[in-house]
This record gives C-alpha cells, sequence and structure tokens, in this order.
C-alpha cells in the first residue's frame, strides 16, 4: 500500500485565487491516487467553489479555514506582522504543526519566504533558503538556484546553495552525483569577483561534482544538472530567457502570418510547432523549491493556471516522497565533514 502523502494549499493567493488553486487540486487528486489535500482559505469561499464541481474526492480533500488573505503587493514584513491568519500563513503552519507535509503557494514570494522561514526556520547549517527550479535547458532540464531570495552571498551561501541543488537533483531525478557549475562572466579561473572566486576554491575541495565555471549562455546549452549563483544574478538570468523564449514566439506568428505562403508553411510545420510548444511551455516547469528549511514549501509562479498549478503540486509530492529536507542535511554534513544533526519531523 502507497503511504499517503498530505499537502495543505494556500488556495486563496496568486493572481487567480481560488479559482485556479481548487482546479488544480482537483486534476492532481485524479492524477495521484495517494494524495491528499488541505484547501486552506475563506470556507464558504472554497466549498462554494467545490460544489461546482461533481468530482470531489471522497475522504481526500478537506478544507481549513482561513480568513485573511496576503495581497502580491504587500511588505513581507507587514504580512509576517499583521495577517497571522492568512491562508498563506495557516497553510505552513500546517507543516509545522505535522498535518501536512508540505506548503503550496502562489502567493507573494518574499512574504512567503519571509513567513515560511518564520515558522519552519533553517536547517542546521544553512544560513539562508534559496529558491531553486527546473529550467528548460537543450538536455531537458537543469536546477537554478538561487532565483531570487538572496540578492546578496558569499563564498559560504554559495557552497550551501550548490549542495541544496544537488541533493534535490538527486532525490528527484536520481542522478547519483549531479554536475554543479557557478554562474560566471567567463569560464576561465581569473574571472568573476571575489566571492565567486572564494567559493569556487570551496566547491573545487568539497566532494560535489563541480565542474567550473558556466557563462549565461551555458544555463542553456551546456550538459550541467546544478547552476548556482545568488538571487540577484539569478532572477535577472531567469527573466530574461522567459522574455527571449516569449520574443521568439511572437517573431514566430508574426512570420508565420505575414502572408498567404508563410500560413501554408505554418500548416505544414504544425506537428513540430507543437511539439516545440510542449517542450517548452513553462507550465511543465512551474513550482520552485524553497530549499534549506526545516520542511518543504513550494512555490508556484503567480499567474499560473490550473495546469500550472497542478505541477506545483507534483513537485511538492516528489519532494515529500523522497524527503527532501533529510537528503540536504545529510549532504550538507558530507561536504562540510561534519556529524549530521537531528531533525525535527514535520511529517504526520
Amino acid at each position: 500500500m502507497v503511504a499517503p502523502v498530505v499537502l495543505s494549499i494556500d488556495a486563496m493567493s496568486g493572481d487567480h485565487g481560488h479559482s485556479v488553486t481548487v482546479d488544480a487540486a482537483l486534476l492532481a487528486l485524479q492524477e495521484l491516487p495517494e494524495l491528499q489535500l488541505i484547501l486552506v482559505g475563506d470556507a464558504s469561499t472554497l466549498n462554494a467553489e467545490l460544489v461546482r464541481h461533481k468530482h470531489r474526492p471522497a475522504g481526500r480533500l478537506a478544507v481549513q479555514h482561513a480568513s485573511e488573505i496576503v495581497e502580491m503587493h504587500e511588505l513581507p514584513s507587514k504580512a509576517l506582522r499583521n495577517k497571522k491568519d492568512s491562508s498563506m500563513r495557516v497553510a505552513i503552519n500546517l507543516v509545522k504543526d505535522g498535518r501536512a507535509q508540505a506548503a503550496v503557494s502562489a502567493g507573494n514570494t518574499g512574504a512567503l519566504m519571509a513567513t515560511a522561514r518564520f515558522v519552519l526556520k533553517t536547517l542546521p547549517g544553512i544560513d539562508r533558503p534559496a529558491i531553486v527550479s527546473a529550467i528548460p535547458s537543450i538536455n531537458g532540464h537543469v536546477h537554478m538556484l538561487d532565483l531570487g531570495a538572496n540578492a546578496e552571498c558569499d563564498a559560504q551561501q554559495l557552497l550551501q546553495f550548490a549542495v541544496m541543488g544537488s541533493a534535490i537533483v538527486n532525490a528527484v531525478h536520481g542522478i547519483e552525483r549531479p554536475t554543479v557549475a557557478l554562474l560566471n562572466i567567463g569560464e576561465e579561473e581569473i574571472k568573476g569577483n571575489d566571492a565567486i572566486k572564494a567559493a569556487a576554491a570551496l566547491l573545487a575541495t568539497s566532494g560535489l561534482n563541480y565542474i567550473g565555471f558556466v557563462e549565461g549562455d551555458g544555463i542553456f546549452l551546456k550538459d550541467v544538472d546544478v547552476v548556482v549563483c545568488d538571487g540577484f544574478v539569478g532572477n535577472i538570468a531567469l527573466k530574461t530567457g522567459e522574455g527571449v523564449a516569449k520574443m521568439m514566439k511572437q517573431f514566430m506568428q508574426e512570420e508565420f502570418t505575414r502572408s498567404i505562403f508563410t500560413k501554408a508553411a505554418a500548416a505544414m510545420a504544425m506537428p513540430a510547432l507543437k511539439a516545440l510548444g510542449k517542450r517548452m511551455d513553462p507550465r511543465h516547469y512551474n513550482g520552485a523549491s524553497f530549499a534549506g528549511l526545516n520542511g518543504i514549501v513550494i512555490k508556484s509562479h503567480g499567474s499560473a493556471d490550473a495546469i500550472a498549478f497542478a505541477n506545483a503540486i507534483r513537485v511538492a509530492v516528489r519532494e515529500v516522497k523522497q524527503d527532501v529536507p533529510k537528503r540536504i542535511t545529510s549532504l550538507l554534513a558530507a561536504t562540510l565533514g561534519a556529524p549530521e544533526p537531528a531533525l525535527e519531523t514535520t511529517a504526520p
């Protein structure tokens, strides 16, 4: 018998709120028989939304009332201090209390990180949590961190990011020794600022499968499993890649509709274009991990639709099954040569 996986869903946050999260929850429940969900938010609103759906899995879906919502524009400090009964806070509290094994939210990134760090704390040996996500690449995908949580990082923190990224890739994708690279302005050893050079020296003797520096284009073109950088650079790189993808899509649409001949060419190329669209569809990569917390929190894109949010739920399920926080702690202890500290358990 497969052990159940219980997740709490911040059902009210994000650009679309419950209109997306409820659909995504039901979609994930249909696909994953071991999944149990707790929808967190205004109970009357969520129950009314559920009434619209004919298929509500008995015993696998519950509603937990929360009276407040963290808005997308709110300052993290105010959300943390003033909205203790928000759907975001309650969803994370359920993980802390052991009623859920992971939380998923499409809400305000800063508020979600601040709340998760306050409630769950960081793992032993981790200075700062980092945002990590899979990004499409020529070889399938690459995991990159940090994607925006920490604008400035020292060498030791970049080493910790490398450990966290390696542990996640090993756990979720079964790669025994994931390759790790540092994002830099060149591949030569003399390139980079002091923090990057110091991090490279630490990684070279860490025991991780460190392969050196990678430039911005190498994120998408090199055969590497984990790319490490600070959150300032990582977020810019991520948004740049997203922008280029959208621009290319727009260019292709314009060219294929320019004349009757290009429209005919588009019709002939349609199977290849659909396959390309599916391969690059950002919805299939939605779901970023807040790595380094003593618990699992997955961040969905704020504008995610039901398909994208359901993928974030899948990411949470995989991390629960593989006990990613424990794997991070074990790898960190092995990398730094320190004994493994005891971990608090968050499983029900």
